[in-house]
């Protein structure tokens, strides 16, 4: 997916996250959110954390031109990154970083100065600019951006539904999220499976385990084009 395209999405996607969460009542932050055991607030205290990661990945060393860079989708791949243990760490490491904010709007604003920080440094670098992961993986910016704009918009999910309010993805991070999913092809018609024709918001909360997916819905949709991405 164009650079361009990708950063236009986090800046809109994570402006709409912090827009919904700047006026939260201290309470709701520590509502249960579907990632058990998260409460809203941890959930977005780690997306906070994967978002600041570019800021500590720009500062490091470009790695040396390898030939073999990792791609978005492959950055989800079912290994050690994934694995029980690494998801364990993500739990404790959020739930021990919540301490570091006064309260909810502290960590929004903190958030909001954030995306901000990450989307200037990501416009002033080139298409070529590329980056090693925590994990050791050599990818374009430009791509591993595109898994911070999953950040936001599924964690966003998370964030809506333990709040009780409805999903609200922006359109472009949909996109560049159903892109992802749909091996660069659009979500331009509804995927329909049993009779029911799910919308762009439904496939993505569907194909990223936020609302539940039958065997067989899961294998229809695979033949629409949807690959399975294993998220932590």
């Amino acid at each position: 997916m164009d650079g361009e395209t990708v950063l236009a999405a986090f800046r809109v996607e994570s402006q709409r996250l912090y827009e919904k969460v700047c006026g939260l009542p201290e309470a709701e932050w520590d509502r249960p959110s579907p990632c058990d055991p998260w409460t809203v607030r941890e959930v977005f205290v780690h997306l906070t954390t994967a978002v600041g990661r570019i800021i500590t990945m720009l500062a490091e060393p470009e790695p040396q031109p390898s030939g073999v860079l990792v791609t978005a989708a492959g950055y989800y791949a079912p290994d050690e990154r994934f694995s029980p243990g690494a998801n364990d760490m993500r739990v404790t490491t959020a739930q021990e970083s919540v301490g570091a904010y006064a309260d909810g709007r502290a960590l929004a604003e903190h958030f909001d100065a954030l995306w901000r920080a990450v989307a200037e440094a990501c416009a002033e670098e080139p298409p070529e600019r590329q980056v090693r992961t925590r994990h050791g993986d050599p990818m374009l910016l430009s791509d591993f951006l595109v898994t911070r704009v999953v950040e936001v918009c599924v964690h966003g999910f998370d964030v809506a539904a333990g709040l009780g309010h409805r999903p609200w993805p922006t359109g472009a991070a949909a996109d560049v999220v159903a892109r992802l999913l749909l091996d660069g092809r659009p979500y331009d018609k509804p995927v329909v499976v049993a009779g029911a024709g799910w919308d762009r918001t439904t496939f993505l909360r569907k194909a990223t385990g936020r609302l539940p997916m039958s065997e067989s819905e899961r294998t229809a949709a695979e033949r629409h084009g949807m690959r399975r991405l294993t998220l932590g």
